[in-house]
Protein backbone atom coordinates (compact mmCIF):
# COMPACT_ATOMS: atom_id res chain seq x y z
CA UNK A 1 0.00 0.00 0.00
CA UNK A 2 1.27 3.45 -0.91
CA UNK A 3 0.75 6.35 1.45
CA UNK A 4 1.24 10.05 0.83
CA UNK A 5 1.65 12.63 3.54
CA UNK A 6 2.52 16.29 3.87
CA UNK A 7 3.93 18.03 6.90
CA UNK A 8 4.46 21.58 8.02
CA UNK A 9 7.23 21.72 10.57
CA UNK A 10 7.66 23.28 13.93
CA UNK A 11 10.14 25.86 12.67
CA UNK A 12 7.39 27.92 11.00
CA UNK A 13 4.43 27.30 13.33
CA UNK A 14 5.17 28.99 16.64
CA UNK A 15 3.39 30.91 19.37
CA UNK A 16 4.25 32.18 22.83
CA UNK A 17 1.71 31.82 25.62
CA UNK A 18 1.33 31.57 29.37
CA UNK A 19 -0.57 28.85 31.20
CA UNK A 20 -0.74 26.72 34.31
CA UNK A 21 -2.13 23.24 34.80
CA UNK A 22 -3.85 21.57 37.72
CA UNK A 23 -2.89 18.13 38.99
CA UNK A 24 -5.81 17.15 41.18
CA UNK A 25 -6.06 17.10 44.96
CA UNK A 26 -5.25 20.81 45.07
CA UNK A 27 -2.07 20.68 42.97
CA UNK A 28 -1.56 23.60 40.61
CA UNK A 29 1.47 24.92 38.77
CA UNK A 30 2.46 28.55 38.99
CA UNK A 31 1.67 30.74 36.00
CA UNK A 32 4.48 30.42 33.46
CA UNK A 33 5.06 30.62 29.72
CA UNK A 34 6.42 28.67 26.77
CA UNK A 35 7.54 29.30 23.24
CA UNK A 36 5.41 26.58 21.70
CA UNK A 37 6.21 24.98 18.35
CA UNK A 38 3.57 23.10 16.38
CA UNK A 39 3.91 20.46 13.68
CA UNK A 40 1.14 19.18 11.41
CA UNK A 41 1.04 16.01 9.30
CA UNK A 42 -1.73 15.08 6.88
CA UNK A 43 -1.99 11.66 5.28
CA UNK A 44 -4.30 11.10 2.36
CA UNK A 45 -4.96 10.47 -1.28
CA UNK A 46 -3.58 12.68 -4.00
CA UNK A 47 -5.89 15.19 -5.64
CA UNK A 48 -5.96 15.75 -9.44
CA UNK A 49 -2.90 18.02 -9.07
CA UNK A 50 -0.92 15.27 -7.27
CA UNK A 51 -1.22 16.99 -3.87
CA UNK A 52 -2.48 15.67 -0.54
CA UNK A 53 -2.95 19.29 0.49
CA UNK A 54 -1.20 22.52 -0.43
CA UNK A 55 1.65 23.34 1.99
CA UNK A 56 0.96 27.06 1.82
CA UNK A 57 -2.75 26.62 2.59
CA UNK A 58 -1.96 24.28 5.49
CA UNK A 59 0.53 26.74 6.92
CA UNK A 60 -1.94 29.63 6.58
CA UNK A 61 -4.70 27.62 8.26
CA UNK A 62 -2.48 26.86 11.24
CA UNK A 63 -0.97 30.34 11.45
CA UNK A 64 -4.50 31.72 11.75
CA UNK A 65 -5.30 29.42 14.69
CA UNK A 66 -1.96 30.09 16.38
CA UNK A 67 -2.29 33.86 16.06
CA UNK A 68 -5.35 33.64 18.31
CA UNK A 69 -3.19 32.04 21.03
CA UNK A 70 0.00 34.04 20.56
CA UNK A 71 1.01 36.25 23.50
CA UNK A 72 -2.08 35.29 25.49
CA UNK A 73 -2.79 33.47 28.73
CA UNK A 74 -4.40 30.11 27.94
CA UNK A 75 -7.20 29.12 30.31
CA UNK A 76 -9.32 25.95 30.40
CA UNK A 77 -13.07 26.35 30.14
CA UNK A 78 -14.05 23.11 31.87
CA UNK A 79 -11.52 22.41 34.63
CA UNK A 80 -13.41 21.23 37.75
CA UNK A 81 -10.66 22.63 40.00
CA UNK A 82 -10.91 26.15 38.61
CA UNK A 83 -13.57 28.82 38.56
CA UNK A 84 -13.36 30.85 35.38
CA UNK A 85 -15.65 33.88 35.18
CA UNK A 86 -16.01 36.56 32.55
CA UNK A 87 -16.46 39.95 34.19
CA UNK A 88 -16.52 43.44 32.72
CA UNK A 89 -13.83 42.97 30.02
CA UNK A 90 -11.82 40.78 32.39
CA UNK A 91 -11.46 37.08 33.07
CA UNK A 92 -11.15 36.02 36.68
CA UNK A 93 -9.69 32.62 37.55
CA UNK A 94 -9.71 31.09 41.01
CA UNK A 95 -7.94 28.02 42.34
CA UNK A 96 -8.03 27.47 46.10
CA UNK A 97 -6.53 30.66 47.58
CA UNK A 98 -5.18 31.93 44.25
CA UNK A 99 -6.98 34.58 42.25
CA UNK A 100 -5.92 35.80 38.83
CA UNK A 101 -7.56 38.61 36.84
CA UNK A 102 -6.62 39.06 33.19
CA UNK A 103 -7.79 41.63 30.67
CA UNK A 104 -10.13 39.75 28.34
CA UNK A 105 -7.99 40.75 25.33
CA UNK A 106 -4.94 39.07 26.90
CA UNK A 107 -6.53 35.69 27.64
CA UNK A 108 -8.11 32.87 25.65
CA UNK A 109 -10.54 30.48 27.30
CA UNK A 110 -10.17 27.19 25.44
CA UNK A 111 -12.80 24.43 25.31
CA UNK A 112 -10.51 22.02 27.21
CA UNK A 113 -10.29 20.60 30.72
CA UNK A 114 -6.65 21.60 31.29
CA UNK A 115 -4.13 23.61 29.28
CA UNK A 116 -1.70 20.73 28.86
CA UNK A 117 0.23 20.29 25.62
CA UNK A 118 -2.02 17.28 24.91
CA UNK A 119 -5.19 19.36 25.21
CA UNK A 120 -3.72 22.22 23.16
CA UNK A 121 -2.79 19.71 20.43
CA UNK A 122 -6.34 18.32 20.53
CA UNK A 123 -7.85 21.79 20.33
CA UNK A 124 -5.73 22.72 17.33
CA UNK A 125 -6.34 19.35 15.67
CA UNK A 126 -10.10 19.62 16.08
CA UNK A 127 -10.10 23.12 14.59
CA UNK A 128 -8.02 22.04 11.60
CA UNK A 129 -10.09 18.90 11.10
CA UNK A 130 -13.29 20.95 11.01
CA UNK A 131 -11.68 23.38 8.58
CA UNK A 132 -10.52 20.56 6.28
CA UNK A 133 -13.94 18.87 6.37
CA UNK A 134 -15.48 22.02 4.90
CA UNK A 135 -13.29 21.81 1.80
CA UNK A 136 -14.63 19.69 -1.02
CA UNK A 137 -12.50 17.23 -2.90
CA UNK A 138 -10.10 16.45 -0.04
CA UNK A 139 -9.46 12.86 0.92
CA UNK A 140 -7.55 13.07 4.20
CA UNK A 141 -6.93 9.77 5.94
CA UNK A 142 -5.13 10.87 9.09
CA UNK A 143 -4.28 14.15 10.77
CA UNK A 144 -1.58 14.52 13.42
CA UNK A 145 -0.72 17.59 15.48
CA UNK A 146 2.43 17.89 17.59
CA UNK A 147 2.75 20.59 20.23
CA UNK A 148 6.25 21.04 21.60
CA UNK A 149 6.24 22.87 24.92
CA UNK A 150 10.01 22.94 25.30
CA UNK A 151 12.70 21.30 23.15
CA UNK A 152 12.40 17.54 23.57
CA UNK A 153 8.96 17.65 25.25
CA UNK A 154 6.05 17.18 22.85
CA UNK A 155 2.48 15.95 22.95
CA UNK A 156 0.65 14.51 19.96
CA UNK A 157 -2.99 14.36 18.85
CA UNK A 158 -3.73 11.90 16.05
CA UNK A 159 -7.09 11.40 14.40
CA UNK A 160 -8.48 9.63 11.38
CA UNK A 161 -10.34 12.00 9.08
CA UNK A 162 -13.58 10.06 9.39
CA UNK A 163 -13.64 9.93 13.20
Amino acid sequence: MTEFRVAVGKEVLVFAAAHFITYGEGGCETLHGHNYRVGVTLTGELDPHALVYDFIALRRDMEGFLSELDHRVLLPESNPELTVARLDQEIEVRHASRRYVFPEADAVVLPVSNTTAEMIAGYLGSRLKTNLAQRSGLSIGRLAIEVEETPGQSAFWISSASA
